[in-house]
């Protein structure tokens, strides 16, 4: 499946929320420096569709908040 994510880094808390044209929000608790943001992101996308982390992979927009991920199921 894939998926396309609008990510808020460097917030306080992180959630997920479904916009009304299906892309999904995701704040992030982690700062958009050396990666960070993108490791964390992972795990919230893991944890939210349950799968493993390695199911999880950004396909494009690694520096651009509007990221593309593919989830395997």
């Amino acid at each position: 499946m894939k998926i396309k994510v609008k990510v808020n880094a460097g917030s306080k808390t992180s959630s997920v929320t479904e916009r009304a044209d299906g892309m999904l929000c995701v704040k992030v608790d982690a700062p958009p420096v050396k990666g960070r943001a993108n490791h964390r992101l992972i795990e919230i996308l893991a944890a939210h569709f349950n799968v493993p982390k390695s199911a999880v992979t950004i396909l494009h927009g690694p520096a651009a908040p509007v990221k593309l991920i593919e989830i395997k199921k």
